[in-house]
């Protein structure tokens, strides 16, 4: 379904070496995405050529900004239809990948890419703030990454809790991240993180990007996250 040639060469640029197999895990994934959407509400995008640019190249540009190691634990918020995680996941089998939504049928979806990538990871079944509550999870994580998901003052409260001290949390941004990123200072000193790196990239296909690089350097304070209706009416 996807170019071959096309996402080998695009990755290369960005340091990642998918191989061949994962290559065939990445096609994989998009025909799975394109099938599943046909009743599954994934995405608006479903051109080939525009899966790889927007959704893959995207994610992937992570790779370029952060060292991630084999082993550490990487959390997906609002994960939708696996994205920035698997991605990440397939160019690093090694990572530990763990994926939250509260929609079911999306995390059926990533569990079946998972399952037929030959893929290992965690889907949990619950709303961000519920399990940055959750002793089992909260202040465990190296990275906290999400893309798309709400504006950067309030993605701070569901993620920054789950990062733990000197870990990262990485928000993906389109064109507007540097006017998010002056709104959500405030969250980002109250939550125990300073921004690390920012960077504005265009995507081959000319799409203007940022990345956000927050570091932890303290724990969260035990009342954050509140409750999902005060933290989008009253962020931070």
């Amino acid at each position: 379904m996807i170019n071959y040639d096309l996402l080998a060469r695009e990755t290369e640029k960005l340091g990642v070496d998918l191989g061949d197999y994962g290559i065939e895990r990445f096609d994989n994934y998009a025909e799975r995405l394109v099938r599943w959407n046909e009743h599954v509400n994934l995405t608006a995008i479903t051109d080939p050529d525009e899966i790889l640019y927007k959704h893959f190249i995207d994610c992937l540009y992570i790779f370029k900004y952060v060292n991630m190691k084999p082993n550490e634990k990487v959390i997906d918020i609002g994960s939708g239809a696996g994205f920035p995680g698997m991605p990440l996941l397939m160019a690093n089998p090694q990572l530990d990948v763990t994926f939250v939504d509260s929609v079911g049928k999306k995390l059926g979806f990533i569990r079946d890419v998972l399952r037929t990538s030959g893929l290992f990871g965690e889907t949990i079944h619950q709303r961000a703030e519920e399990v940055g509550r959750s002793s089992k999870y909260r202040e465990q994580y190296d990275y906290a990454v999400a893309r798309a998901v709400a504006p950067l003052n309030i993605l701070c409260e569901y993620c920054i809790p789950l990062v733990k001290v000197g870990g990262l949390f990485i928000a993906m941004k389109g064109s507007g991240g540097a006017e998010e990123l002056a709104k959500a200072n405030n969250a980002i000193r109250v939550l125990g993180a300073e921004v690390a790196k920012t960077a504005e990239f265009t995507l081959p296909n000319g799409d203007a990007r940022t990345i956000i690089i927050l570091r932890k350097i303290s724990q969260t304070p035990t009342k954050y996250p509140r409750k999902a209706k005060k933290i989008d009416t009253k962020p931070l």
